[in-house]
């Protein structure tokens, strides 16, 4: 049985104290509010922190904001430490951003949704089959980049890590247009969600260690609609390997923008422009849809560090591409 090491437990009340322990502990400190992805790192030795905050007990990070269902200046603004159980059943996403609902029902599974957060999501480790491991099996083969050692075995001759976002909402705030608010010691700043997120498996987020994500700001919904599949072995609980988040807004029956955003083939959540660009000024064609895929599928480069083959995931950029953007269509053409 894998156990945690020894750390220092820290409960602040609010943001403020929040960031005074941070600054206190220094690299030895870190944030947590779920735990669903720190805990199982400490297990594996993966993060060592000797001090975890908790932000859970901050009633800021756990609200929205603007009435009761949650509206800012035509926005909706909710509070990174909701967790992902309590998200999926807020009257105002239900019925404005269904889309955000949907990716956060389809991770993991309920006894982990009631304890992960929307934040602890967004800001989930990437992840790779030769880091997800136990620490005796990583020994045994050297260690690799992103922990203890000094290359990268799924592309050896890499000068960077390429371990992938699992994330599936974070797609989803990307093709969205949300802001996150990220709260720190020396101020706040809000940032575009897809500015959040680096290419990078070790420096995948922007944000700085001592930030604290507060909350995520979605736009107002204007005739737009979205949605993500998501490709995994198993359907009960498994990250992806693949999500396609596609999101439309409409002028009438014309495209008249469009957005396509990838998770699960690169260390972070990949806008791919040109499948956007195709789509916008039709009508969502079966012709603009086989486009839009093909755009998709061409800067896909799946690695060997997570689940199926790597050259079948790819195969299945296309074929995920087209299955959101004809949902799309369908929805948009059914009769009221």
């Amino acid at each position: 049985m894998l156990r945690l090491p020894s750390f220092t437990y820290l409960q602040p009340k609010t943001l403020h104290e929040a960031l005074a322990m941070k600054v206190d502990a220094g690299p030895d400190g870190v944030f947590v509010s779920g735990g669903t992805d720190l805990y199982p790192n400490m297990k594996r030795r993966q993060q060592e922190p000797k001090i975890v905050i908790s932000l859970m007990g901050i009633p800021e990070l756990q609200k929205t904001e603007g009435g009761n269902d949650g509206r800012t200046e035509g926005r909706t603004v909710v509070g990174s430490c909701i967790t992902l159980s309590e998200l999926a059943i807020v009257p105002s996403f239900r019925r404005g951003y269904p889309v955000v609902v949907h990716a956060a029902e389809l991770v993991s599974t309920p006894l982990l949704r009631n304890m992960g957060t929307l934040g602890g999501n967004l800001c989930l480790d990437t992840r790779c089959n030769y880091y997800d491991q136990t620490y005796e099996w990583r020994k045994a083969i050297d260690f690799c980049m992103k922990k203890d050692g000094h290359i990268c075995w799924v592309a050896p001759s890499s000068p960077r890590c390429w371990a992938v976002s699992s994330s599936d909402v974070a797609p989803v705030m990307v093709v969205l247009g949300a802001e996150f608010r990220l709260v720190g010691p020396k101020g706040e700043r809000v940032v575009p969600a897809g500015r959040l997120y680096a290419n990078d498996g070790i420096n995948y987020l922007t944000k700085h260690a001592d930030e604290i994500l507060a909350d995520i700001r979605l736009p107002a919904p204007d005739d737009w609609d979205a949605t993500y599949h998501k490709l995994r072995r198993r359907g009960s609980f498994d990250f992806p390997v693949l999500g396609v988040a596609a999101w439309i807004r409409w002028d009438d029956r014309t495209v008249a923008d469009a957005r396509i955003v990838l998770g699960g083939v690169a260390s972070r959540p990949q806008e791919i422009v040109e499948a956007g660009r195709v789509l916008t000024g039709t009508d969502l064609s079966e012709e603009a849809i086989a486009a839009a895929a093909d755009a998709a599928y061409r800067p896909a480069k799946p690695l060997d560090n997570t689940d199926f083959d790597l050259s079948w995931r790819k195969q299945m950029t296309r074929v995920y591409v087209k299955a959101a953007l004809q949902e799309l269509r369908q929805r948009r053409t059914a009769p009221a």
